[in-house]
């Protein structure tokens, strides 16, 4: 299946959602280009106790074969949808390290909806999916990739898996 890069918007500010404010899940203060480190990524909304977290096993495995290119998933987690990301930062870095082998950088907890809606997603909500679906994010595991500018390249349904071959193709398309 062909790869279709999604319909865009400019990010609304003069700055990149790279720069957008976003600590660390440990804390440490700094912004999405700090996960990113200036590389393509896959953004990725997670939550310990969805019935989609085993999809943190092939966000690993894609985190892993294509590291060495330039490439980077990022997860965001989020409590809102189902209160399914209920622990703290200590409680959620324990459970993907032990429980998937995470080594992907993770950011603090974030809201991917609504009036505490993070810059992040504020730059990556009006970007469509396949269907032309764009708008709010609809639950855990909705995946955006980005190019190394931070422009969103395409975006993911929560039930498309990290291994779909339109994610793989979306992510080869930002490897140099």
């Amino acid at each position: 299946m062909a790869f279709h890069p999604a319909r865009t918007h400019a990010y609304p500010r003069s700055m990149s959602i790279l720069d957008a404010p976003l600590a660390r899940l440990d804390g440490t203060s700094g912004t999405l280009r700090d996960l990113t480190g200036g590389r393509p990524a896959l953004l990725v909304n997670v939550a310990s106790k969805c019935g989609l977290t085993p999809q943190y096993t092939a966000l690993e495995a894609l985190h892993e074969e294509y590291a060495d290119q330039g490439f980077v998933v990022v997860g965001l987690p989020c409590n809102q949808f189902g209160g399914q990301e209920p622990g703290t930062a200590e409680e959620i870095a324990e459970f993907c390290s032990t429980t998937y082998g995470v080594s992907f950088p993770m950011s603090e907890k974030v809201e991917v909806n609504g009036p505490g809606r993070h810059a992040v997603y504020e730059g990556l909500v009006d970007t469509e999916d396949e269907g032309g679906e764009s708008g709010d994010i609809r639950w855990n595991f909705e995946k955006f990739v980005i190019d190394a500018d931070g422009t969103p390249i395409a975006r993911f349904s929560p039930q498309v898996t990290p291994d779909d071959e339109r994610v793989v193709a979306a992510v080869r398309s930002t490897l140099s």
